[in-house]
Protein backbone atom coordinates (compact mmCIF):
# COMPACT_ATOMS: atom_id res chain seq x y z
CA UNK A 1 0.00 0.00 0.00
CA UNK A 2 1.54 3.56 -0.81
CA UNK A 3 1.50 6.22 1.76
CA UNK A 4 0.15 8.50 -1.17
CA UNK A 5 -3.81 6.64 -0.12
CA UNK A 6 -3.53 8.10 3.37
CA UNK A 7 -2.61 11.18 2.61
CA UNK A 8 -3.08 13.99 0.44
CA UNK A 9 -0.56 14.46 -3.09
CA UNK A 10 2.07 16.91 -2.92
CA UNK A 11 0.78 18.85 -5.64
CA UNK A 12 -2.64 18.54 -3.09
CA UNK A 13 -1.05 20.37 -0.40
CA UNK A 14 0.35 22.82 -2.47
CA UNK A 15 -2.93 23.97 -3.68
CA UNK A 16 -4.33 24.49 -0.09
CA UNK A 17 -1.28 26.04 0.75
CA UNK A 18 -2.02 28.64 -1.99
CA UNK A 19 -5.62 28.67 -0.29
CA UNK A 20 -4.46 28.69 2.90
CA UNK A 21 -2.02 31.95 2.43
CA UNK A 22 -4.53 33.82 0.19
CA UNK A 23 -7.15 33.23 3.47
CA UNK A 24 -4.50 34.48 5.77
CA UNK A 25 -4.11 37.05 3.98
CA UNK A 26 -7.42 38.43 3.91
CA UNK A 27 -7.71 37.53 7.52
CA UNK A 28 -4.96 39.53 8.02
CA UNK A 29 -6.19 42.41 6.39
CA UNK A 30 -9.83 41.97 7.97
CA UNK A 31 -7.74 42.10 11.99
CA UNK A 32 -5.84 45.57 10.94
CA UNK A 33 -9.70 46.82 9.87
CA UNK A 34 -11.28 45.66 13.19
CA UNK A 35 -8.12 47.22 15.06
CA UNK A 36 -8.21 50.47 13.23
CA UNK A 37 -12.14 50.82 14.36
CA UNK A 38 -11.07 49.60 17.84
CA UNK A 39 -8.66 52.74 18.12
CA UNK A 40 -11.32 54.54 16.32
CA UNK A 41 -13.33 56.81 19.31
CA UNK A 42 -16.21 57.40 16.56
CA UNK A 43 -15.71 61.08 17.50
CA UNK A 44 -15.55 63.31 14.37
CA UNK A 45 -15.98 66.63 16.14
CA UNK A 46 -20.44 66.09 16.18
CA UNK A 47 -20.78 66.05 20.12
CA UNK A 48 -24.29 66.51 21.09
CA UNK A 49 -24.14 68.19 24.40
CA UNK A 50 -27.24 66.72 25.38
CA UNK A 51 -26.63 64.27 28.58
CA UNK A 52 -29.15 62.11 27.75
CA UNK A 53 -27.39 61.82 24.32
CA UNK A 54 -23.54 61.89 25.57
CA UNK A 55 -24.85 58.42 28.01
CA UNK A 56 -26.25 57.08 24.86
CA UNK A 57 -23.17 57.41 22.79
CA UNK A 58 -21.12 56.47 25.98
CA UNK A 59 -22.61 53.20 25.77
CA UNK A 60 -22.94 52.45 22.45
CA UNK A 61 -18.94 53.37 22.50
CA UNK A 62 -18.15 50.68 25.19
CA UNK A 63 -20.53 48.15 23.25
CA UNK A 64 -18.94 48.54 19.61
CA UNK A 65 -15.32 48.29 21.34
CA UNK A 66 -16.22 45.17 23.34
CA UNK A 67 -18.15 43.74 20.08
CA UNK A 68 -14.52 44.94 17.92
CA UNK A 69 -12.24 43.80 20.93
CA UNK A 70 -14.36 39.64 20.48
CA UNK A 71 -13.60 40.12 16.76
CA UNK A 72 -10.03 40.71 17.37
CA UNK A 73 -9.62 37.51 19.37
CA UNK A 74 -11.91 35.52 17.15
CA UNK A 75 -9.71 37.02 13.67
CA UNK A 76 -6.47 36.30 15.38
CA UNK A 77 -7.49 32.51 16.54
CA UNK A 78 -8.75 32.09 12.99
CA UNK A 79 -4.90 33.43 11.53
CA UNK A 80 -3.14 30.80 14.45
CA UNK A 81 -5.67 27.96 13.25
CA UNK A 82 -4.37 28.63 9.46
CA UNK A 83 -0.66 28.90 10.38
CA UNK A 84 -1.30 25.64 12.53
CA UNK A 85 -2.82 24.52 8.76
CA UNK A 86 0.56 25.36 7.34
CA UNK A 87 2.93 23.29 9.75
CA UNK A 88 0.86 20.70 8.75
CA UNK A 89 1.03 20.56 5.12
CA UNK A 90 4.84 21.47 5.68
CA UNK A 91 4.66 17.64 8.00
CA UNK A 92 2.29 16.06 5.30
CA UNK A 93 -0.06 15.48 7.93
CA UNK A 94 -2.38 18.26 6.79
CA UNK A 95 -6.04 16.66 5.51
CA UNK A 96 -5.82 13.74 7.77
CA UNK A 97 -8.81 13.57 10.84
CA UNK A 98 -7.51 13.94 14.26
CA UNK A 99 -9.88 11.17 15.29
CA UNK A 100 -10.58 8.51 12.62
CA UNK A 101 -7.21 9.30 10.95
CA UNK A 102 -9.24 9.31 7.43
CA UNK A 103 -8.91 11.84 4.64
CA UNK A 104 -10.68 14.86 5.42
CA UNK A 105 -13.20 15.64 1.86
CA UNK A 106 -11.64 17.97 -0.06
CA UNK A 107 -14.78 19.78 -0.09
CA UNK A 108 -15.10 20.34 3.76
CA UNK A 109 -11.41 21.67 3.43
CA UNK A 110 -11.83 24.17 0.91
CA UNK A 111 -14.57 25.71 2.81
CA UNK A 112 -13.20 25.31 6.36
CA UNK A 113 -9.33 24.92 5.34
CA UNK A 114 -7.73 24.97 9.10
CA UNK A 115 -10.33 21.97 9.56
CA UNK A 116 -8.68 19.09 11.71
CA UNK A 117 -11.57 16.90 12.29
CA UNK A 118 -13.79 15.14 9.62
CA UNK A 119 -17.67 15.80 9.26
CA UNK A 120 -17.87 11.72 10.56
CA UNK A 121 -16.05 12.97 13.75
CA UNK A 122 -17.35 16.39 14.08
CA UNK A 123 -20.95 14.24 13.70
CA UNK A 124 -19.85 11.61 16.79
CA UNK A 125 -18.57 14.69 19.31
Amino acid sequence: MSTDTVRYSDKDLADFKALILEKIEKAQHDLELIKSAYMNDHNNGTEDTSPQFKAFDEGSNVMSKESNSQLAIRQEKFIRDLKNALIRIENKTYGICRVTKKLINKERLKLVPHATLSIEAKNMQ
